[in-house]
């Protein structure tokens, strides 16, 4: 994983980021000072609350770009392009909080029966992808914790989020995996 100081650094970007769109409606560049861990391919995701309550969330679960350009780019989408709210307006701007999140890389859970997944998933250290044909979906670790789940709740709604059945993940056509995060704020 990356240092904390990088976290933080990460987390003073996707501000930036944000707040160079709504001032001048571009997206900045990489600065010269970016530590060199963050040049490292990782997935990241940005999440933005106001008022304790969600305001967006994106993210790119799988490592497709630098964690720099990542957060940039996540950062952007979260405040603009979330589909489940409006875009971000620049009177919104000082009651927003911002999280960062720095992904491992997915691993599939192979089990012989979809039960083990009880026993094989850590709330609170694990987040989740369930995967079923063409539909996926993703849950960070912090949902988990934040909305007091046990596993088997973590499960059905990461099903839900993938648009599938809350009991889908006892499919054996339905593919669970897990990552960790870290997460800055």
């Amino acid at each position: 994983m990356i240092t904390k100081e990088s976290g933080q650094y990460l987390l003073e970007i996707a501000k930036e980021a944000i707040l160079t769109y709504l001032d001048e409606g571009r997206k900045i560049g990489i600065p010269e000072d970016c530590p060199e861990e963050l040049k490292e391919k990782l997935g990241v995701f940005v999440t933005l609350n106001k008022n304790e309550m969600l305001r967006g969330c994106i993210g790119y679960p799988e490592p497709v770009e630098t964690a720099i350009q990542a957060t940039i780019n996540v950062a952007i989408s979260a405040a603009f392009e979330d589909p489940r709210f409006n875009p971000l307006i620049k009177e919104e701007y000082d009651d927003i909080t911002l999280e960062v999140t720095v992904l491992t890389k997915p691993e599939i859970l192979e089990v012989d029966d979809p039960q083990e997944y009880l026993d094989k998933i850590e709330i609170g250290k694990d987040g989740l992808i369930i995967q079923k044909g063409f539909s996926r979906g993703l849950l960070l670790p912090q949902v988990a914790t934040e909305n007091n789940m046990n596993v088997e709740e973590f499960l059905e709604h990461t099903c839900m989020k993938a648009g599938i059945s809350s009991d889908s993940w006892l499919d054996a056509s339905c593919d669970v995996y897990t990552f960790q995060g870290q997460i800055f704020k």
